[in-house]
């Protein structure tokens, strides 16, 4: 770590030249009468500032030095600069990157010129101080919103570089540098790189997976030359900022961290109070933008249609941010949001987020001493002997809403910001003729504001400086009836002679004892002298300031806040309540036990813990248990969703080989389908990766628990891995006739398989040489390259990991059975296998699965020769099918798809059944825990209204593990509730009387197979 002073250093420079007489006295500057703001805790009244150069030499010391320049700081405020964490000011732009475009040849490796990492969004070799201009603008106009100092970072890549730590003052480059390697920084965004890998959130988890365990592999060997590999290992003991785009990613950020027995600080999206258990569960410290979103344009009843209630739920709760991290203990720093206008506002956002309830120590330190903690530079962040004289001075309390910032400190220069008031804000009073006057003084908008203090007080106040001088007016308070005379009167030159005459004479004349005289108007000259407002010469008058301002704003207000209702999950649904309680005695139901016992008749399921205890009549209720009568209803397991893009963030990798990519790192467990899907009595499911390569990434599989926080918590614990193949179409890119990236057909597919096979393999055997050395203790080779993508397929080959296989087509079906016994495995199933019917005997004798369509097809050319029929022939010819549904659609009706085989092969209603319960149950291995009724085994279960083969059943109620997880006879009253705010939120909005945005709301985004997401200037579908 290389570090600089600041303007000191110039005059201590031995070599520098001198334009002038050469002068080495230490300047000593002294501020007097000061509010100081020492910390965010600390305030002392009336004191003295005493700074030397480019340092605070003490504060309030009982002595002041001699020969000092002192200055008169009366009335002003002097708080410790801000720290910018989150800035580019100094920094070129990144490189844009190229359009993206599914019609073009591919970008598959790295355009950089030189021994950098292989894969472009690896940028860990940038130096920000290497690269650091100042920029004299851009510092003027953070220096405006209150910041002394800025961490800079180019925000340009997964792995960014480090970042500089720099004065933010119009000093040469080298002098304002505090700190030269501060920081390592993360995104989950690949920034500039022109390569198509990665695509995907869990492609960028991936590649930051593999590029540490690289570099730590790149210290134990010799070979080669890697720069952004060396870079990570230089700067391994730095800390690491990583920004997100959301919630969940703050998440995933800490189970990477945790992973790799490290700690990530959190640039956040400001969507923490979305999900606050979970984000104050991690430990993180957090960077947060102030957020105030615009209220959502509601003109009209399509307005009032179309606006989406979680966008007018986030316009209103989301300035509440920063006091919700307050008071949840999260410790956090603010920095100006990404927006044209975050710099220009910051001031009022900071504002407005105090009001919302965030206390004035909490903003105070999260400006300045928490920033500080994180670039571990103590010599900032607070009012202190030895510190750095960076600190802004105010012409009030920083939060009262007229007060501005005068100047700016860096570095014990100072700059001017609105100027420091000519005059000190105040009480004054003044004393004329015998006469007192009082009125407080306050600048608004570089002009003066007086205002009496007492009501009725019979005059008005004007202050109008010209220069260093100035006219202070005191006028009579117009009268109700002079206001309102005709200004005919006014005007008539003789009228009003006339008129001054006779009441002149009336006056003297008069014997009324209660006649007094009317107010004059007095015009009085002074000149401004430190601030103060003093009497010309030849004028009789003084003007003494007799109390400061009173502040605008009190601390005890936070105490007032009305908090906003937070739903969880944060969407409309989130406002239905999940009863805990996992025991439970379903009577007097038709139950579809899915076993040899098969349905039975006015039958009682009894629920202990989350598990089933008992099955039959009769079942006596044990004591305080909850009884739920199920008489004309059906019973039945939950059904299990083989195939499912539901819950995710991201669908779609394009390496040809993304075995390393874990659909664990991308589960949403705030995704609105999954209560939808509870809604139509889904209860588990396999989320897959989508087919754009022949090896995809790995499954997770979820229970649908609904208003979990973390992704975990959907995960079924001890399930088998899986993995997502595909063949066909969509690997090949059919549609692409420009497309470079191998394989381009389905012989090439073929041998991608093979490749990767033999490659695992070769690995294994690597690994199984190097530790045998290791074991006679002869180490003296290098340890084998540790590979991701490389560990999953040897998963693979092992039997560790199955295989659900993306497919359409007879001879690519056949194809790989081929390739799997030519390597010693079995595939597990076929998922689509539109023609599979051409091919059951082939699969049964292979032992592989069948998870299909009812009746989709002719959506492109592969599917072409599918038939209804498919399931039904499968399910005969002795395999395991499963209907699934690909579709965040489909999956709430899969009842009814499964009821198409009856139609469309005749299968008995059970059989029909099991297809979307046991059968995938048994594909995915948990055969053992769900698909059926039975003792021992979960209790995912589902209560229908009617026969659930019935177009016009519905789910009662669907429960996981016992619990209740949607419950249709609180529906009704749960739609009101959602009605009943979404309302309120708009007439709020309507209210508002603030800018109001345009109304854009979109339904969640959902995923098939096809899915291509990741980019931000698109999100299309690919191979559709």
């Amino acid at each position: 770590m290389v570090v600089f002073g600041s303007n000191g250093l110039a005059a201590k420079v031995p070599t520098a030249v001198v334009n002038g007489n050469i002068d080495n006295r230490e300047s000593t500057t002294v501020l007097t009468h000061a509010t100081i703001h020492v910390d965010a805790n600390t305030t002392l009244e009336n004191a003295s500032l005493v700074l030397q150069n480019d340092r605070i030499i003490s504060v309030n010391p009982s002595r002041l030095p001699e020969q000092a320049v002192v200055k008169d700081y009366s009335g002003l405020h002097i708080y410790p600069g801000f720290i910018h964490l989150d800035a580019t000011v100094g920094l070129p732009e990144p490189d844009k990157r190229p359009p993206f475009s599914w019609d073009k040849a591919e970008t598959l490796n790295s355009t950089k010129e030189g021994a950098y990492n292989s894969n472009e969004a690896i940028k860990a070799s940038f130096q920000a101080a290497k690269h650091f201009k100042t920029d004299e603008k851009t510092n003027s106009k953070l220096r405006a919103a209150g910041f002394t100092t800025a961490l800079s970072h180019r925000k340009d890549g997964i792995m960014r570089g480090t970042s500089v730590l720099t004065h933010l003052a119009d000093m040469p480059d080298e002098l304002n540098i505090l700190n030269t390697s501060v920081a390592q920084h993360y995104s989950f965004d690949k920034g500039s790189s022109k390569q198509d890998y990665p695509i995907s959130l869990m492609g960028s988890v991936a590649l930051i997976r593999q590029t540490w365990m690289d570099a730590d592999w790149y210290q134990q060997q010799s070979e080669m030359v890697d720069f952004d590999l060396a870079a990570v290992n230089e700067h391994k003991q730095l800390p690491k900022i990583i920004s997100t785009d959301n919630w969940q990613q703050t998440l995933l950020a800490q189970k990477i961290a945790n992973e790799f027995n490290t700690r990530f600080v959190v640039r956040t999206s400001a969507d923490s109070y979305q999900n606050l258990p979970a984000i104050k569960a991690t430990g993180q410290t957090l960077i947060v933008p102030l957020s105030t979103p615009d209220a959502p344009a509601i003109n009209d009843e399509l307005d009032t249609w179309n606006v989406d209630f979680n966008d007018l739920k986030e316009w209103e709760v989301a300035p509440y941010n920063p006091a919700l991290l307050e008071k949840n203990n999260i410790t956090f720093a603010l920095v100006p949001d990404d927006s044209k206008k975050g710099l220009d506002t910051f001031l009022k956002d900071l504002r407005k987020a105090h009001q919302k309830g965030l206390s004035e120590a909490s903003l105070i330190k999260a400006l300045t001493q928490v920033p500080a903690s994180i670039v571990g530079d103590d010599r900032l962040g607070r009012i202190a002997a030895n510190n750095l004289a960076s600190f802004i001075v105010t012409d009030g309390p920083l939060l009262d809403d007229q007060t501005q910032i005068s100047e700016s400190w860096v570095a014990g220069q100072s700059y001017t910001v609105s100027g420091l008031p000519q005059l000190l804000p105040g009480r004054y009073q003044l004393m004329y003729a015998d006469n007192t006057y009082g009125f407080d003084l306050s600048q608004e908008g570089g002009k003066y504001k007086l205002k009496s203090i007492d009501s009725d007080d019979p005059f008005s106040y004007e202050l109008s400086p010209s220069g260093n001088f100035a006219q202070l007016n005191v006028k009579p308070k117009a009268d109700k009836k002079d206001k309102d005379s005709t200004d005919e009167d006014s005007t008539d030159e003789d009228s009003t002679d006339e008129d001054s005459t006779d009441e002149d004479s009336s006056d003297e004349d008069s014997s009324d004892e209660n006649t007094t005289e009317a107010p004059q108007a007095i015009e009085l000259f002074g000149y401004i002298k430190d601030r103060q407002l003093l009497a010309l010469d030849q004028q009789d008058w003084q003007l003494t300031k007799i109390a400061d301002p009173e502040s605008e704003h009190k601390e005890d207000e936070a105490n007032a806040i009305q908090w906003p209702a937070i739903p969880s999950p944060f969407t409309a649904y989130g406002m239905a309540k999940v009863d805990n309680n996992d025991s439970v005695l379903i009577q007097n139901a038709t139950v579809w036990t899915n076993e040899e016992n098969g349905i039975l008749e006015n039958s009682d399921v009894l629920v202990v813990d989350g598990k089933i205890k008992q099955v039959g009549e009769n079942i006596s209720a044990p004591k305080g248990i909850k009884i739920i009568d199920g008489e004309g209803m059906h019973l039945t397991s939950g059904i299990i969703d083989e195939h499912s893009h539901i819950a995710l963030l991201s669908v779609n990798d394009v390496a040809v080989n993304s075995s390393m990519v874990r659909m664990q790192d991308a589960v949403n467990p705030h995704d609105v389908n999954i209560y939808r899907n509870l809604s139509g009595g889904v209860t588990a499911a396999q989320l897959l990766h989508g087919s754009a390569n022949p090896i995809g990434g790995q499954s997770a599989l979820v229970k649908f628990r609904w208003g979990v926080q973390s992704p975990e918590d959907l995960l079924i614990d001890g399930a088998d891995g899986y993995i997502k193949f595909a063949l066909g179409e969509n690997v090949k890119r059919s549609r692409s006739s420009n497309s470079i990236r191998y394989p381009l057909t389905r012989m090439g597919v073929e041998q991608v398989y093979r490749d990767a096979f033999t490659q695992a393999r070769a690995y294994e055997k690597a690994w199984n040489d190097y530790n045998s050395l290791s074991q006679r203790k002869q180490k003296s080779t290098t340890a084998p390259r540790k590979d991701l993508a490389m560990d999953a397929t040897l998963e693979v080959l092992n039997q560790d990991r199955f295989v659900s296989c993306h497919s359409y087509v007879q001879s690519e079906i056949n194809m790989l059975m081929h390739v799997a016994d030519d390597f010693g495995f079995n595939v597990n199933t076929f998922t689509h296998i539109l023609e599979g019917y051409k091919v059951a005997d082939k699969m049964h004798e292979h032992g592989v699965g069948g998870s299909t369509f009812a009746d989709w097809w002719a959506y492109k050319w592969e599917v072409n020769y599918a038939i209804p029929y498919n399931a039904a022939l499968m399910n005969n010819e002795g395999v395991v099918t499963a209907i699934n549904s690909d579709s965040a659609e489909m999956s709430r009706r899969l009842n009814q798809e499964a009821a198409k085989t009856i139609k469309y092969g005749g299968l008995s209603e059970q059989d029909a059944w099991k297809m979307v319960t046991l059968n995938p149950a048994k594909l995915l291995h948990l055969d053992d825990r769900m698909g059926s009724i039975k003792v021992g085994k979960d209790a995912d279960l589902v209560l229908w209204s009617d026969h659930p083969l019935s177009i016009y059943a519905k789910a009662e109620k669907t429960m996981i593990d016992g619990v209740t997880y949607f419950d249709r006879s609180q529906q009704t009253k749960i739609e009101q509730t959602i009605a009943a705010e979404k309302n309120r939120l708009i007439e709020l909005s309507k209210n508002s009387g603030g800018k109001n945005s345009n109304t854009k709301s979109m339904p969640p985004r959902t995923f098939e197979c096809e899915s291509i997401t990741g980019h931000q200037e698109f999100d299309q579908l690919f191979f559709m």
